[in-house]
């Protein structure tokens, strides 16, 4: 039997149903342990010699709308991510060799987070040599990963926070294992 007296803590639930949390760049960083895999099949031509332009795409986390991934947080998570395996110029000058674009193009959340969220990215990287303009890589990673009620039992929107950090991680990850094998 619905009782009236229910109303406010539905209503209350529901609020916080739709509130934001941010994405990190931290959690989307490749973790050490994969860093360090990949660091010993870095082309020696790439490393120290890839710059990081701006970001496309992503979107700043509203309030009432959930997690967003912000253009901001994928390009320190790229630039942390190129570093931990050493292909990041160390430093602006002299210009790196090779610049990495990123544009984050696909962002697939539930529109309402239940137990189980699982969200989907896909990001469209492209590095091309600066001295000639040359394309070297150019590829729309498409991936998808899951956040367990578990993870964060009263709150869906962080239920939906660590499922972004983990799809772009993945994303990320897969960039750097398809740049090893280039032979620039």
């Amino acid at each position: 039997m619905y009782r009236p007296a229910f109303r406010p803590a539905l209503l209350l639930a529901l609020l916080l149903a739709g509130c934001g949390a941010p994405s990190q760049h931290l959690p989307m960083t490749v973790t050490p342990v994969e860093a360090l895999q990949i660091r010993g099949w870095v082309p020696q031509a790439l490393r120290g010699s890839v710059g990081v332009a701006a970001v496309q795409g992503g979107q700043e986390t509203g309030r009432w709308w959930g997690s967003k991934v912000s253009a901001v947080a994928l390009q320190q998570a790229l630039e942390e991510s190129l570093l931990g395996v050493g292909m990041r110029a160390l430093a602006p000058e002299p210009a790196p060799r090779f610049e990495l674009k990123a544009e984050l193009v696909q962002l697939d959340q539930p529109l309402v987070p239940a137990l189980g969220v699982t969200v989907g990215t896909a990001v469209r990287y492209t590095l091309t040599d600066t001295a000639g303009g040359r394309v070297l890589y150019q590829r729309r990673i498409a991936n998808t990963e899951d956040a367990g009620f578990t993870e964060a039992m009263l709150s869906p929107p962080e239920r939906l926070r660590i499922a972004n950090e983990r799809a772009l991680r993945a994303n990320i990850a897969l960039l750097l294992r398809d740049l090893v094998t280039l032979q620039p």
